[in-house]
Order: C-alpha cells, then sequence, then structure tokens
C-alpha cells in the first residue's frame, strides 16, 4: 500500500466567499469576505478577510480567537492599541468591544466560540 502525500491548504491561498460591505463602517468601503471550514456544537471555525477600512465591533454571546496571516492595521479597545500584522494572535472575549482600523487587506483564521448555554 502506498501513502499518497498530500500539502494542507495554506490560509493565505483558500477561496473566500464576498459576504459585502462591513457593518458598523466609520471611515472607507471595508468589504469582507470568508469561508467556513467548520461548524458544529457552539464552535466555528474558517477564514476571513476584509479590505481598508475602519469600523467599530463587538462580541456578543460568543468569544473570538483570531491569528492573522497577512495585511496591517490596528483594533483599539479598553485595554489599549493592538497593532494587526502577520503571526499575531489574540482571544477576544464575549462582551469585548473596540474599533478596527485596516491599512492593508487583513486575513485571519478564527474560532468561535459560543459562550450562550
Amino acid at each position: 500500500m502506498s501513502v499518497v502525500e498530500q500539502l494542507l491548504p495554506l490560509a493565505a491561498d483558500v477561496e473566500l466567499t464576498v459576504d459585502g460591505p462591513k457593518a458598523g463602517t466609520l471611515a472607507g468601503e471595508p468589504i469582507e469576505s470568508s469561508a467556513v471550514l467548520f461548524a458544529a456544537g457552539g464552535t466555528e471555525i474558517g477564514i476571513w478577510e476584509c479590505t481598508p477600512g475602519s469600523w467599530t465591533s463587538s462580541k456578543d454571546g460568543f468569544g473570538e480567537l483570531m491569528h492573522f496571516v497577512s495585511g496591517r492595521g490596528f483594533i483599539t479597545d479598553a485595554d489599549g492599541r493592538w497593532e494587526i500584522r502577520p503571526g499575531a494572535v489574540r482571544w477576544f472575549p464575549d462582551g469585548w468591544t473596540g474599533t478596527w482600523e485596516i491599512d492593508t487587506v487583513v486575513r485571519k483564521v478564527y474560532v468561535l466560540v459560543n459562550t450562550e448555554s
């Protein structure tokens, strides 16, 4: 029996579906796109991307782990101003609020965890 070696897809290469304009826009015309890789039992894992712009954001009923794979910008919240860059990782708990400022297209791998139950 032979084993066929296969490459796993790179997060930067996953094909996304355009979701449309980002809600809560403060500046620019950010457009978000995504691909859900897994969804079950209150957990969703996927890839998300957004074009430059600024918007407000919140986590209500879920927490989110983010691992950024490309792009540049900042996220500002009650704890400070956080730089978005390739390799950056951040957990946003249920109840989190903040503002995103994207300079170049940002792509991230995300995990949403439902906290309502």
